[in-house]
């Protein structure tokens, strides 16, 4: 089923209306659709590279967008809606952690985990579930969705299509080692101020005590 709804959004890029399912794909993936924009997004760039920029910002925007349903889902009707909708993605069991880290470090994980493979969707209806302040998620979020699309377009719009060959074999570690060293200050500051193992080890906890209730 993955595989034919992956086929079906990857057609969308040929679609004369493509930036609108773009944002679309954009948009649902942040709150609860299984299947990321990337793939969209990259076909796309490479169709038209000149507009390569212009697709990341669509993609950024629809993602925060997206991420402020996911957060009035966790606010709202998490216990009607969010937990089903968790459960059904396969992040149920992830979500106290998620919810740990989001109470002690806030803004900075959104940032973080919003840049690496970990689902954005988890993030979005935690943050609201914890009652982040609203303009801290959105403000983390434009950051973690800029890295996470804004660097396809800037690599498509300067190189243009011969820089597909690089994006598919080393995006993936350029990204991670963006990630890594925001993740390298974020830890810094963390272990000067003496709470980095404490949380750690907290949040490890609290995850281990749910699924023993389980």
């Amino acid at each position: 089923m993955l595989r034919r709804l992956y086929d079906w959004t990857m057609a969308k890029a040929a679609h004369p209306k493509a930036e609108w399912w773009l944002a679309l794909f954009a948009f649902v993936e942040a709150s609860f659709f299984p299947i990321p924009p990337h793939p969209l997004l990259g076909l796309m760039c490479l169709a038209e590279p000149k507009k390569a920029i212009r697709f990341a910002v669509i993609a950024t925007l629809a993602s925060v967008l997206g991420g402020m349903l996911g957060y009035a889902i966790g606010y709202f009707v998490y216990e009607s809606v969010g937990t089903q909708m968790l459960a059904a993605l396969g992040l149920a069991e992830s979500f106290p952690q998620a919810a740990c880290y989001l109470r002690e470090y806030g803004a900075e994980i959104i940032m973080i985990k919003g840049a690496t493979p970990i689902p954005f969707k988890l993030l979005t209806i935690t943050a609201g579930f914890i009652a982040m302040p609203l303009l801290t998620f959105i403000g983390a979020s434009l950051v973690s969705r800029s890295i996470s699309f804004m660097i396809v377009g800037i690599l498509f719009r300067l190189f243009g299509a011969p820089i597909k060959a690089f994006i598919d074999k080393y995006l993936g570690l350029a990204t991670a080692a963006f990630a890594v060293a925001v993740v390298g200050g974020f830890v810094a500051v963390v272990m000067l101020s003496g709470g980095g193992e404490e949380t750690s080890a907290k949040c490890k906890q609290v995850a281990a005590i749910v699924a023993t209730a389980k």
